[in-house]
């Protein structure tokens, strides 16, 4: 398999449920709807989405690609950087925490977070991302897949189904179908229908 097959989908995906998930808390501020229970529900599964995609890829993925870099130092301060941008985003996910719980400037600590990580977003998929492709082996991609697996396997559940939560028919299908069989129907049949019965966001 040459590098150029390395799949990135999925992390590309989740970055734009991350962008629509915080939308859809900022449009609930400024509803006034923020502290409706499936609102609360809705940001308590993005935070956990969002720490788990960092943990994996701080974990998992860039020292995967740091070691394949080797000495290369410009490449290697972009990884850096992104490690960083992730550490600087959790003060910023407390002070909505804060801000939900007292009230105080609350569209303002969203609007805080959401500038911050679009910018952390973009970042990696303009300069973090595509050093995945051009350093990792297939076989380190593989093993870098398997480690996921195994890590969140569990969370897999609610992962598939909130990252195909309202987006475009065929954005839906294209990420769908590169799937392999087995997760498309476990969506299909039994993710999806107990994630909609969550209804996160509605108020």
């Amino acid at each position: 398999m040459p590098r150029g097959s390395i799949d990135l989908a999925l992390l590309y995906a989740a970055h734009d449920a991350f962008r629509r998930d915080l939308e859809r808390l900022a449009a609930a501020v400024a509803a006034g709807k923020a502290r409706a229970p499936h609102v609360r529900e809705g940001w308590e599964n993005l935070k956990e989405q969002l720490h788990l995609h960092h943990e994996v890829e701080d974990a998992e993925l860039w020292p995967r690609v740091r070691r394949a870099l080797g000495g290369r130092r410009a490449e290697l301060a972009v990884l850096k950087q992104t490690t960083a941008e992730h550490a600087r985003l959790e003060p910023l996910v407390v002070a909505v925490d804060a801000a939900l719980e007292d009230g105080v400037d609350l569209a303002g600590a969203v609007d805080r977070l959401r500038t911050e990580l679009d910018v952390q977003l973009r970042h990696e998929e303009v300069s973090a991302l595509p050093l995945v492709r051009s350093a990792l082996s297939a076989e380190e991609w593989t093993a870098f897949a398997e480690a996921v697996r195994q890590r969140c396997e569990k969370g897999t559940q609610v992962l598939i189904p909130w990252i195909v939560d309202g987006i475009a028919p065929i954005e839906r299908s294209r990420f769908l179908t590169a799937l392999p069989m087995t997760v498309r129907e476990l969506n299909r049949i039994s993710w999806e229908p107990r994630y909609r019965k969550l209804r996160l966001w509605t108020v």
